[in-house]
């Protein structure tokens, strides 16, 4: 056995015991399981996870919140026709709408092509990756 055997065995020894130890890569994306996927972390790899089952609530469902509403929903129509559209940031008490009015717009515009990422406070540091792998889909 010449050299470059001997070192090519030892380095496939070495690759079988890295395999044994690394966890799994994670699995493709299927972006046709949900509209709404969370970014998960194990053992240090970040993935989306599909969300198939999501709140059924409609914009009509919410009260009271007409101006934020219309606000919101102008700007992600304006958003998923690609036209100027502004980032937003909800804030306010537990319970005053933010995540239902969310939920109401996927709704609204997910046949249009409008998905929703739920990333984890703890997890932002992260947003760079989940931009670099979601930046050539066609969905917004």
């Amino acid at each position: 056995m010449d050299k470059l055997e001997q070192f090519l065995t030892r380095a496939e020894a070495l690759l079988a015991r890295l395999e044994a130890v690394l966890p799994p890569a994670p699995a493709a994306v299927d972006w046709d399981a949900a509209h709404a996927f969370r970014w998960r972390k194990r053992q240090g790899r970040g993935y989306l996870q599909p969300v198939p089952a999501t709140s059924s609530i409609t914009l009509g469902d919410l009260h009271n919140i007409d101006r934020q509403k219309g606000l919101i929903e102008q700007n992600t129509r304006q958003f998923v026709q690609r036209k100027p559209a502004n980032n937003v940031l909800l804030t306010g008490a537990r319970g005053t709408g933010k995540s239902s009015l969310i939920k109401a717009c996927l709704n609204a515009y997910a046949n249009d092509g409008l998905r929703l990422i739920e990333v984890d406070k703890d997890d932002l540091h992260d947003l760079g990756d989940i931009v670099d792998l979601i930046s050539q889909r066609p969905e917004r």
